[in-house]
């Protein structure tokens, strides 16, 4: 990539102290705290960054709020579109327009059927302006979001209800991954008698989905308890409730689950090898792929010196990828050489990557004018707070970039909130970042993150 460079392919680890298929003696919330015997306890790293299935957009978030919102289809263990609130659907010889029946009976938390309008409603509403979400993306191919989004419609013209059952979605061409766009929340059913029409959803009172779980208590940057939903349409969950304390720091995570307060926590990758050496908990550790990339970012709208291609490709030379992966991170990542990670339709095993190159680096520097790196405009590099991983790497990045080049780069830490909503506004000069895909397509790498006007593009690449 000319504007980046990718750092890794994810590869979660967690610490499970359940097998998925069943619990046994011994399992989840059985070591410790009597009376939770059917609680799910596990913790979410940052304080959510919004109660809005409307306007969520990082995964921590993300992982909360689908177990209380669901929209027309989802994606299966198989990692194929399943249906959901949709018990069918029906698409046109030209893939222009998808006709979705829906299950009848199913009802949100508060009780009320959902229909067809209420999947009208809340789409509109999640693309109104005044709501001001980032993720109108996984609309704009039905027709007349983009306007809807623009503020010159007050309606979006693709959908259409034929009856309380049927849904008819318009989409502007066809789109063979359109389907996995609605597994996004934006397009969760919300009740309009519950939820705000134009602002952020942000009391539990507010957050009445369809899920198999309910909002029960919410306590900022404390604790968040969901309950099970008896009267979900699937059946009623057979775990009771599921708490999540919100722990920022992974030595506490890590310790508490060791003590028996935890049934699930995800490791920072310094952890890993100690833990592999532990014959007591070597055997918990579940390792998951994931079909995504960390990035460095170089944002040329913010900072001058990167409009200059050969000031990009000097730095992306300067970052010794390998390194970081293989030592720095204790060897748990791939080194990410293609834009789309592996398991997506569309990798390639022999991208042909931006090779280390430190001499190559200092020369492309001084060709760009900067044959004296303290002539450089100071830089930071910015990254979000409390997640040792991500500091790891943005450090090392500082290193290479002084050692090689002599760039001297400042690091700068962000709330999780605070960062994402300044880079939506392409505000950070220096970033590191994660991209995870949303759907299984390559689309969601190359259009989001290297089109001109993609949604991802936050440092100004354009390339005709």
């Amino acid at each position: 990539m000319l504007n980046s460079a990718t750092m890794k392919h994810t590869f979660l680890l967690f610490l499970a102290a359940l097998a998925l298929s069943g619990c046994t003696k011994g399992g989840f919330s059985q070591r410790t705290q009597a009376g939770k015997e059917n609680v799910f306890r596990y913790p979410i790293v940052t304080n959510p960054t919004t109660l809005d299935p409307g306007k969520v957009q990082d995964g921590d978030t993300i992982d909360m709020l689908q177990q209380i919102y669901e929209g027309l289809v989802a994606y299966g263990e198989d990692n194929a579109v399943k249906p959901m609130l949709a018990e069918s659907w029906d698409v046109s010889p030209d893939g222009k327009t998808y006709t979705f029946h829906l299950r009848k009976g199913v009802k949100f938390h508060n009780g009320r059927e959902v229909t067809a309008d209420d999947l009208k409603w809340t789409m509109e509403r999640n693309t109104n302006p005044k709501l001001g979400s980032a993720t109108v993306q996984y609309l704009t191919d039905v027709v007349g979001v983009k306007e809807r989004a623009a503020g010159k419609a007050d309606h979006i013209e693709g959908l259409q209800v034929k009856d309380p059952y049927t849904l008819i979605i318009q989409i502007t061409a066809s789109r063979p991954y359109f389907l996995g766009k609605l597994t996004y929340l934006i397009s969760a059913p919300l009740p309009r008698e519950s939820v705000p029409a134009d602002k952020e959803i942000t009391t539990p009172e507010q957050m009445i989905g369809t899920g198999p779980f309910k909002m029960k208590q919410y306590v900022a940057n404390q604790l968040i308890v969901l309950d099970a939903n008896k009267d979900y349409h699937f059946g009623a969950p057979l775990i009771g409730s599921i708490e999540r304390p919100v722990i920022k720091d992974p030595a506490t995570r890590l310790n508490k689950y060791k003590g028996g307060e935890l049934d699930l926590v995800q490791l920072e990758r310094q952890d890993v090898s100690a833990l592999e050496k532990d014959p007591k908990f070597k055997d918990h550790l579940k390792p998951f792929d994931r079909p995504s990339i960390f990035y460095i970012g170089l944002n040329q709208l913010q900072y001058a010196p990167f409009k200059d291609r050969r000031v990009r490709q000097a730095f992306a030379m300067a970052i010794n990828k390998d390194l970081i992966v293989h030592e720095l991170l204790g060897n748990v990542n791939t080194v990410a050489n293609s834009i789309v990670p592996p398991g997506v339709p569309g990798h390639r095993d022999n991208a042909k990557a931006i090779a280390y190159d430190p001499a190559k680096a200092k020369q492309l520097l001084a060709e760009a004018g900067f044959a004296e790196a303290g002539k450089m405009p100071v830089v930071e590099i910015s990254f979000r707070e409390d997640r040792p991983d991500i500091r790891i790497v943005a450090e090392a990045v500082v290193g290479q970039l002084d050692k090689n080049l002599g760039v001297k780069v400042k690091t700068h830490t962000m709330e999780w909130r605070a960062y994402l909503e300044k880079n939506n506004k392409k505000q950070i000069p220096f970033f590191h970042m994660r991209w995870a895909a949303d759907y299984l397509d390559a689309e969601n790498f190359l259009s989001f993150m290297l089109s001109t006007t993609g949604p991802e593009n936050k440092v100004g690449y354009s390339n005709p």
